[in-house]
């Protein structure tokens, strides 16, 4: 199990796109080609939370209760023992944290089981807001809210030991072999786009994605760099993270969390989220759970 030992340092929540995670869609390359490592703070200091926000403001799907939508299963370290309620892993900290600072207390917190896809699909929501990973791109905003980021992520490479992958030095050593990813990850993007295979093999869900890495059906796999690294430590036996995308490039993502399109919740969650980025809550919640002890080497 994953938690305050995963050491890897990754740059989070930034104040540069908030405008736009929030705002009318656009090409996701405008909206996510920020460098990693070069975030900033915000000039002024963020809003405060209108009153509205909190377990009276009538404005959550169950009146007084912050009901929060995560996948079923949800991996480690984003969270620990696919369970939410116990506040383990990256992403159920960040959840309960945020609803900490829109009021609402350990008894006023529901989560519900929503798949990836389903919570990005058009229409009234069942949820206050779903947190998995979900990279802000344009093209979703015609469906649904983001929020601001909570998180900056860069893109790796997962192989096996001894493999011919494991040596690779750059993406374009892995051109000529056999890469793959999930299908609802920006990983598929860039194994599409920036090492373009010859042989991608893009899966339906992530479990077969290892899977296949695991059989050799694959020759790398392409994961955010937290999710890479659980792979080869946790997942699989003689995994090892070949290197990370070089910084920076146009599948540097941003996670946001997502909310019902126009709904009165999206500015809650921005304003929360931007207090954590402002006072360093972010940067000490990814430090705790999104941290690895060795330098992943970036593929030129």
């Amino acid at each position: 199990m994953l938690g305050r030992g995963f050491r890897i340092v990754v740059p989070v929540a930034i104040a540069a796109v908030l405008a736009s995670s929030c705002g009318s869609p656009s090409d996701p390359a405008e909206d996510l080609a920020v460098p990693t490592g070069s975030l900033q703070l915000p000039d002024e200091a963020p809003l405060a939370l209108p009153a509205q926000c909190g377990p009276g403001g009538g404005n959550t799907v169950v009146p007084g209760v912050l009901t929060v939508a995560v996948d079923d299963p949800a991996f480690a370290p984003w969270v620990i023992d696919n369970d939410p309620m116990n506040q383990q892993g990256f992403e159920p900290a960040v959840a309960w944290t945020v609803a900490e600072r829109l009021g609402y207390d350990e008894s006023s917190v529901a989560f519900t089981r929503v798949s990836f896809g389903k919570a990005l699909e058009s229409g009234p929501k069942d949820f206050d807001f779903a947190i998995n990973q979900y990279t802000i791109m344009g093209e979703r905003r015609k469906n649904i809210d983001f929020s601001a980021p909570y998180y900056a992520v860069e893109q790796a490479v997962v192989a096996l030991e001894g493999s011919e992958a494991a040596d690779a030095s750059s993406l374009a050593d892995l051109e000529d072999l056999r890469v793959g990813a999930y299908k609802h990850s920006s990983s598929a993007f860039a194994v599409e786009t920036v090492i373009g295979p010859d042989d991608a093999e893009i899966f339906g869900r992530f479990d077969d994605a290892v899977e296949a890495l695991r059989d050799g059906d694959i020759d790398a796999l392409v994961a955010d760099l937290p999710t890479a690294v659980q792979i080869a430590e946790n997942m699989i036996d003689n995994g090892v993270v070949v290197g990370k995308f070089p910084a920076p490039n146009s599948v540097t993502e941003f996670y946001g969390l997502v909310l019902e399109k126009g709904g009165p919740f999206t500015q809650c969650a921005t304003i929360a989220l931007d207090q954590m980025y402002d006072d360093g809550t972010l940067e000490r919640l990814a430090a705790e759970w999104l941290a690895v002890d060795e330098e992943i080497p970036p593929l030129s």
